[in-house]
C-alpha cells in the first residue's frame, strides 16, 4: 500500500503542470501568421494559407487548405477586401471556430470606392494589428495573458522604435525628391505616414494586367518628374517594371516585398525584417 501510495503521490504534480496544447490558428497570408507568431510564441501553433513569395491576391484555395481550417480554433484574415476567396473557402471548410479581422477599427485609405487592403506598410496601423491580435489571443486563453501582454509590448516597442527611425532618416529629404514606382499600388500607407509618393501602373490588386495607356503615362511621368527609384516586388512578374525602367531612364533599385514575406532565408522571413528592408532599400534608392 505504502508503494502504491508513492507512485500516485509523484503523478499528480506533473498531471496538474501540463500546459493545454498551444491554440491552432490558421492566419490568411505569411505576414499575419508572423506577427500571430511573434505575439503569441509558445501559446500558438501557426500555419499562414498563403505562403512566402505568394500573391494573396490570386490565391486558389485547396482541399488541404480546407481540411486545416476545419481543424483551426482562431483563423486571421486581413479583411479589407484583401481575401476575396475567404467565403467560399470558410464554406468549403465547414470551419466552426472562431475568425478574427485583424484590421478592425483602422479606417482605410481609398482608391476610388475601393478600400486599400495593404494597411501593414505603415507601422502605426500594424500597432493596431498587435493590439487587436493581443486582445483575442487572451480572450482565447486567459491564462496566457501575461505572457501574451509582454511578448506585444515588446513587440509594440520595437515597431515604435523603427517607425521614429525612419521618420527621421527621411526628413532629410524635401517632399519633391520622395518618389518611387513600384509594380502594385501596394505601398499606399507607407506613402501616407512617412511622405513618400508611390506610382504604379498597377491598382491594389495584381489580378488586372495595366493597361498599354497606363505604362505610357508612368514613363512620361517618371522623366517628367525625375523619379529617382524604380523597384519590382517579390510577388510580381519583374518585365514590367524593368521595361518601364529602361524606358523611363532609370534604374531598378532592388526588390520590395509587399504582400508576403520572403523564404526562411531570405531578407524578409519576418515581418520586422521586411519592413527594415523596404525601408533601408527606398531611403538608399531616394539617396538618404
Amino acid at each position: 500500500m505504502r508503494r502504491r501510495g508513492l507512485i500516485l503521490s509523484a503523478a499528480l504534480p506533473a498531471l496538474a503542470l501540463a500546459a493545454p496544447p498551444p491554440l491552432r490558428v490558421v492566419a490568411s497570408f505569411s505576414i499575419l501568421a508572423d506577427l500571430i507568431r511573434a505575439i503569441g510564441g509558445p501559446v500558438v501553433a501557426v500555419s499562414s494559407l498563403v505562403g512566402p513569395d505568394a500573391d494573396a491576391h490570386v490565391y486558389q484555395p485547396s482541399p488541404a487548405d480546407a481540411r486545416r481550417l476545419a481543424d483551426a480554433q482562431l483563423m486571421v484574415v486581413n479583411g479589407l477586401g484583401f481575401e476575396g476567396w475567404l467565403d467560399r473557402l470558410v464554406q468549403a471548410s465547414g470551419f466552426r471556430g472562431t475568425l478574427l479581422t485583424a484590421s478592425v477599427g483602422i479606417q482605410p485609405r481609398r482608391l476610388g470606392r475601393e478600400p486599400d487592403p495593404h494597411a501593414w506598410q505603415d507601422l502605426g496601423m500594424v500597432q493596431r494589428y498587435v493590439k487587436t491580435l493581443t486582445a483575442a489571443l487572451i480572450d482565447m486563453r486567459l491564462d496566457d495573458q501575461q505572457a501574451l501582454r509582454a511578448r506585444a509590448d515588446a513587440y509594440l516597442g520595437q515597431l515604435q522604435s523603427m517607425d521614429a527611425a525612419l521618420r527621421k532618416r527621411l526628413d532629410r529629404l524635401s517632399r519633391e525628391q520622395r518618389r518611387v514606382v513600384t509594380s502594385h499600388d501596394a505601398f499606399g500607407y507607407f506613402g501616407d505616414a512617412y511622405g513618400v509618393d508611390f506610382l504604379s501602373a498597377q491598382g491594389m490588386s495584381t489580378n488586372s494586367e495595366p493597361s498599354a495607356s497606363a505604362v505610357a503615362r508612368l514613363i512620361q511621368q517618371i522623366r517628367r518628374q525625375q523619379v529617382r527609384a524604380v523597384f519590382v516586388e517579390n510577388i510580381s512578374d519583374p518585365r514590367l517594371i524593368e521595361r518601364i525602367a529602361r524606358e523611363g531612364g532609370v534604374r531598378v533599385g532592388g526588390r520590395l516585398y509587399s504582400d508576403a514575406l520572403s523564404g526562411p532565408s531570405g531578407p524578409a522571413a519576418t515581418f520586422l525584417q521586411l519592413f527594415a528592408h523596404n525601408a533601408e532599400a527606398i531611403c538608399t534608392a531616394l539617396g538618404v
